[in-house]
């Protein structure tokens, strides 16, 4: 089974979206998880707004420190588009980065459109591990 790391800098919304959305549409064939470089103190709620409205859940997730323990944990790590690359010394390995807008802030409408690159991204991403 693929291990997966999603990074961003607070993991508060992309990253949470990220590693929620590969749990549920992996259905075992893999596992996720997410962490930032500087957490934020809580899940961005107007992210968690759009997952509910996918029947996805974000309740109880909590943004978590990047460790090198993580990061060794992971076979693949994606970043989300936040420019970590020189925050992130303990991710050694290939680093794969989605490019996508920081939700931080915006409006329930802007943050669906991140959602819905996210849910195509993981999809990709699942069939591609499903290829290998």
């Amino acid at each position: 089974m693929a291990r997966v790391l999603f990074v961003c800098v607070h993991n508060a919304g992309r990253s949470q979206m990220a590693e929620a959305f590969c749990q549920h549409l992996a259905d075992g064939r893999a596992e996720a998880r997410s962490a930032g470089t500087v957490p934020g103190e809580r899940v961005n709620p107007v992210a968690a707004q759009a997952m509910a409205e996918r029947g996805i859940s974000l309740d109880g997730h909590r943004p978590k420190l990047l460790t090198p323990e993580l990061a060794a944990w992971a076979d693949r790590v994606i970043t989300m588009g936040c420019g970590i690359d020189e925050s992130c010394p303990g991710l050694t390995g290939p680093v794969e980065d989605w490019g996508l807008p920081d939700p931080s802030g915006q409006p329930l409408g802007f943050v669906r459109g991140v959602r819905d690159r996210i849910e195509a991204q993981v999809n990709l991403l699942l069939r591609e591990l499903d290829g290998r």
